[in-house]
């Protein structure tokens, strides 16, 4: 629950609780909030546990934590039913991208074998040069927008 609260931080609630009750009156309000959070903690248990008796036997391994997202997905990923570990086993990513880089060499080679009379010199230019609009062009008109 407190799992970020570092020694500073309990240092500081520890000195702040001293200044604002008291070295007297500390240990008795230290004894009412144990006694609140034990109250509420049972009162959590005993509604789940009513929840569960009202879902019936089919839910008997129902938890409640299954609700946080991130458990439920961690919970059904982690499933060996699934046949997760194999494919992410299976997949090596340095394995496909050799293969992807080999067959991208085999093809400018064949490219710049096959075309090497052209004046291009076997080189494909993949940048996309902007047209340049003529003057009496103007940009598309949108009804909507305005």
């Amino acid at each position: 629950m407190f799992n970020d609260i570092g020694a500073l931080e309990l240092v500081t609630i520890v000195v702040l609780a001293v200044l604002v009750f008291g070295p007297d009156k500390l240990p008795k309000v230290i004894q009412d909030v144990m006694r609140t959070v034990r109250k509420i903690r049972e009162f959590s248990e005993s509604a789940k546990q009513d929840i569960r008796q009202e879902l019936g036997p089919e839910f008997k391994d129902f938890e409640f934590e299954d609700l946080n997202p991130k458990t439920f997905l961690r919970k059904q990923l982690d499933n060996e039913d699934l046949g997760l570990k194999e494919i992410r086993n299976g997949f090596d990513l340095k394995k496909e991208m050799a293969e992807v880089t080999d067959a991208v060499q085999a093809r400018e080679q064949e490219s710049s074998s096959s075309s090497s009379a052209s004046s291009s010199g076997g080189r494909i230019d993949m940048v996309k040069k902007p047209e340049e609009p003529g003057k009496d062009d103007r940009p598309p008109f949108d009804a909507d927008a305005t």
